[in-house]
């Protein structure tokens, strides 16, 4: 329960701040392409860190990284305040923080899903999972909404609440107690690599998240949103607030339908067709131009998406043994940060070629065509009928 309240409070001062982020940034530039900028700013030292990180949660205690994590983080609220109230935030220094959150987030994603197997019961994993995500999406929406109307007062107003939830979070992670196994670890190479090398050669768990990777690569909208709300839907922070949270409600009444009703049978299929709805969901919000509709489709996103997140970590989790866990999951971090930064990234660039509204369908259109050719691609993962 510690542990579950730690990563509420982290993701919801992390959706904040992620919101004042982006909307300080629109306001200093105005541009698509510095809004790509921070994902792909965010992506590289994540993925340069991905490996060494995975290899330094199989060995330390995971619950202390990933309050270090939460530290890090709310240092980052406060320089951002300070330098708010100073009058001296800038371009340079919004991207110098996304920096630090990609190298963070290089160390938080492996710790806390390796953490979560030795806390639940293998046979109510799947439960808990689904449970998690629950309080995550609970998270995920409030996070966003709130900090839109938090915005309202200012920029320094968010970050300032951002610094106290993750300082939250950090003591909430440091009285999590669990059996950790010390374990001598090789720090060779083929140590290091084992992660990558356990996924490659497991189609299954390839496929899984390597779908995850295409589908919310192309589909993904989460950096254009600034652009939505501002010039194609006319509503200010508090709708982007609202526009970030829908998603997360649709995840949320998919995790609670999930948390009654868990998928037994034909897990593959089911995995492929969410991803094709997340897709079609993806055309809908970036043909909109009415609020509702908008808010509509980024739920059904979500809902979506949940799915395939659910699955996708049960999966991983249950295929992959203790000692390797850290490891699976730095690679499985790597795969999530390239969707989502990197997918940053690819929508600002296209936006700024094409033009936000083309750059969200051509994205929805192409994770369809991703779903339909990883049935070809990865059968074992199509025809997975149990998890």
């Amino acid at each position: 329960m510690r542990f579950w309240l730690a990563r509420i409070f982290g993701v919801s001062a992390h959706q904040m701040l992620m919101l004042a982020i982006s909307w300080h940034l629109y306001e200093l530039t105005a541009s698509a392409w510095d809004l790509g900028l921070v994902g792909l700013i965010q992506f590289i030292p994540a993925l340069l860190m991905a490996l060494p990180a995975g290899q330094v949660v199989d060995r330390l205690h995971r619950g202390r990284i990933f309050a270090t994590c939460m530290m890090v983080l709310a240092s980052v609220a406060v320089l951002l305040g300070v330098a708010t109230w100073q009058g001296q935030a800038s371009r340079e220094l919004i991207f110098a923080v996304a920096l630090v959150l990609g190298v963070t987030r290089a160390f938080q994603m492996p710790s806390q899903q390796a953490i979560t197997p030795l806390l639940v019961p293998k046979d109510l994993f799947q439960r808990a999972i689904a449970m998690s995500s629950t309080g995550v999406e609970v998270a995920i929406i409030g996070g966003p909404a709130v900090g839109g109307l938090l915005y309202l007062s200012g920029a320094l107003t968010v970050y300032v609440v951002c610094a106290v939830l993750f300082s939250c979070s950090t003591l909430l992670t440091l009285w999590v107690r669990y059996d950790h196994v010390v374990r001598p670890n090789s720090l060779g190479w083929q140590s290091l690599f084992a992660g990558v090398a356990f996924v490659w050669e497991r189609k299954l768990l390839l496929g899984a998240i390597s779908l995850d990777l295409f589908a919310v690569l192309l589909g993904g909208a989460t950096a254009l949103l600034p652009i939505f709300a501002r010039d194609i839907l006319h509503v200010g922070p508090d709708g982007l607030g609202l526009l970030r949270s829908a998603p997360a409600a649709g995840a949320l009444c998919m995790s609670v339908a999930m948390t009654r009703w868990p998928i037994k049978r034909h897990v593959g299929y089911k995995l492929l067709a969410a991803v094709a709805v997340f897709g079609l969901a993806s055309v809908v919000f970036g043909l909109s131009e009415h609020f509702v509709l908008s808010l509509v489709a980024l739920a059904a996103c979500g809902a979506a998406d949940n799915i395939s997140v659910v699955t996708r970590l049960t999966l991983m989790q249950l295929e992959t043994p203790d000692e390797m866990r850290g490891r699976v999951a730095a690679v499985n971090g790597v795969f999530i940060g390239a969707s989502n930064e990197l997918g940053e990234f690819e929508s600002g660039l296209t936006a700024a070629l094409w033009g936000p509204v083309a750059s969200v369908v051509a994205g929805g259109v192409g994770t369809m065509l991703v779903a339909i050719t990883w049935i070809k691609l990865f059968p074992a993962l199509a025809h997975r009928d149990k998890l």
